[in-house]
């Protein structure tokens, strides 16, 4: 056993409630475009994807749509259906199979998808009808331009949380460990948190209180169907992506971790991206395990992880980029294998190339 697997923080066995971790890495959700774009169902490529890196602590799904009107490209999964579900199931027993274990990522984009995503007539839903102004969105048909969201009903939204809650049971169903809400990245649940894209008058809008509400309810609505030990949720205060604007993100995640910090959730996983301090601030609020993630313009190193578990500011740390060329990551942190380098232009879509032939250290 090298020195740096004794020594490294992130190589040290984890467990809290339900979590039963061999080191405390975590492989972070990440598209990759590979499944079939019909029926929104993996394969034997996805299956032997996961189990290539099950030595993992943890590993998070890439997003998977709870909904019809949830899918945000193509070639993105799906646990909406019993096809899918069945699909899943070859795929979580390849990783258990390879001593892993793996948590679902329940996804719904919100405005972040096009009608000839949707089937060529469906309207992007969203909690208002504001429109991405900026850059363009990929779909089958080449980088289209983001088309104006149709506000959803009220109960459209209530409807929302309940396909949340269907999904995760799915997931389950299909034989993941538990599942992780996409709070995150602009998505819809944020799009709900955020005051620039949620101009709503009804009870899912206006206050602190009103546009945390349906984050409250996804989260609680998942957890009362699956045990809130198995649930974690996804977030990223601040964060800029996708044209969204927080004002006031610290007002906004206090309140929303005062509401879920009581139900002891697995996780919450916090994306640091921009100027407010997520971890530091939202770490004292937080009595349950914290997966910290930095989303910066370069993949983060194992230098920069290891100073906040060491601190206590994070339990586990997500890796997300590192894992694409480097199946055995934690191998490689504790052996001080050299990193290798993604093929950066098969990451998204495409079949075996750039997806399972990199090879262990």
């Amino acid at each position: 056993m090298s020195a740096l697997t004794t020594t490294s923080p992130l190589l040290r066995p984890y467990e809290k409630g339900a979590l039963r971790l061999p080191n405390r890495i975590a492989m972070a959700p990440m598209t990759r475009g590979r499944t079939d774009d019909r029926t929104g169902t993996p394969d034997a490529l996805t299956a032997a994807y996961y189990a290539q890196r099950a030595d993992a602590g943890l590993i998070v799904s890439e997003g998977l749509w709870v909904d019809a009107a949830a899918k945000g490209g193509p070639g993105v999964p799906g646990i909406a259906t019993e096809e899918q579900t069945a699909a899943w199931r070859g795929v979580t027993s390849a990783v258990h199979a390879a001593g892993g274990r793996i948590f679902a990522q329940l996804w719904h984009v919100g405005r972040m998808t096009h009608p000839v995503t949707l089937g060529g007539s469906r309207t992007p839903l969203a909690p208002s009808a504001v429109r991405i102004t900026g850059g363009d969105i990929f779909t089958s048909q080449g980088h289209l331009t983001h088309v104006t969201p149709r506000a959803m009903t009220t109960g459209e939204a209530e409807e929302a949380v309940a396909r949340f809650a269907a999904a995760a049971r799915n997931a389950v169903d299909a034989g993941f460990d538990g599942v992780e809400v996409h709070g995150a990245n602009g998505y819809l649940i944020q799009q709900f948190l955020a005051e620039n894209t949620n101009r709503r008058d009804d009870r899912y809008g206006g206050s602190v209180a009103g546009r945390t509400r349906f984050a409250r309810e996804v989260v609680g609505a998942v957890a009362r169907e699956v045990g809130a030990e198995r649930v974690g949720l996804r977030i990223s205060p601040g964060n800029p992506e996708n044209e969204i604007t927080e004002e006031d993100p610290a007002a906004t995640y206090r309140s929303l971790l005062e509401a879920l910090d009581p139900m002891g959730l697995a996780y919450l996983h916090v994306i640091e991206r921009g100027s407010y301090p997520a971890l530091a601030d939202l770490r004292p609020r937080w009595s349950g395990t914290l997966v910290a993630n930095y989303n910066g313009s370069a993949p983060t190193r194992r230098d920069q992880a290891e100073p906040l578990l060491e601190s206590g500011t994070a339990d586990l740390f997500s890796f997300g980029r590192l894992f694409i060329a480097n199946p055995d990551l934690p191998e490689r942190f504790a052996s001080g294998a050299p990193l290798a380098e993604p093929k950066w232009d098969l990451v998204y879509g495409g079949g075996a190339e750039g997806y399972i032939d990199y090879p262990r250290a």
